[in-house]
């Protein structure tokens, strides 16, 4: 199962705290060739120097949260997954009805204040 991520976080189902796994899951890139990369650079600088960075970076990375995940790959059953297009789907409904009732809201406040402004300026012509 491929997952996608929206920015580089530690990844939950990585084996040492999660770095190389959610870069590999931010890039797109396969999850065990970026481990073994990680390992072969950290073994050709003698482990000190990437090991530190690595734990400096997973000190600094934000933990991988819901919203993070962009896709997840129809699976061999045929459904999607827990974070598939069905919920991406109802998110972006969900987002859009917020969006149209807050532009509602702005037009009718708009409309109002025109209204106002008209029966003032009416009322100062009467006079």
């Amino acid at each position: 199962m491929e997952i996608r991520t929206r920015r580089w976080t530690r990844s939950p189902r990585g084996c040492i705290l999660g770095v190389a796994t959610g870069l590999a899951e931010w890039r797109g890139l396969p999850i065990n060739l970026t481990r073994l990369l990680v390992l072969l650079l950290a073994i050709s600088t003698s482990f000190f120097p990437v090991m530190i960075i690595y734990l400096i970076v997973a000190l600094f990375l934000p933990e991988q949260r819901r919203e993070d995940i962009i896709r997840d790959n129809y699976n061999r059953h045929g459904s999607y997954g827990r974070y598939g297009r069905e919920s991406e789907d109802s998110e972006l409904k969900r987002r859009y009805e917020n969006l149209k009732k807050k532009v509602e809201g702005m037009e009718s406040d708009i409309f109002d204040r025109e209204k106002e402004w008209d029966a003032h300026f009416k009322a100062e012509t009467a006079l």
